[in-house]
């Protein structure tokens, strides 16, 4: 009787380690248009629609007329196109992740 092959393990994709790999900038997750980061610094955010979340850590999110937010471990803020953005992380080992609108 023949062996039979087992089905490939899926594996899970560890998002904080991912960006961990590249400090200062984005990671495209595959097959779409979700990025993370792993804050190192200031960051200016891309002009989309669209969450960022935070994953790890806590960062505030700059906005235009002296408005801020301040995003702990798995809070989310709601991006608009139109309004410029950046990020910068208050507790060392931050990341952000963007899912933008399709």
């Amino acid at each position: 009787m023949p062996a039979r092959s087992r089905p490939e393990i899926p594996q899970a994709l560890h998002l904080a380690r991912l960006a961990q790999g590249t400090p200062g900038q984005w990671v495209a997750l595959p097959g779409g248009q979700v990025r993370c980061l792993n804050l190192n610094g200031r960051v200016d955010g891309p002009a989309l629609a669209g969450w960022l979340v935070c994953l790890t850590g806590e960062a505030v999110v700059d906005l235009p007329l002296n408005n801020f937010v301040c995003l702990r471990a798995s809070e989310s803020y709601r991006l608009r196109a139109e309004e410029p953005w950046s990020a910068f992380e208050t507790k060392a080992g931050t990341v952000l992740l963007l899912i933008p609108d399709a």
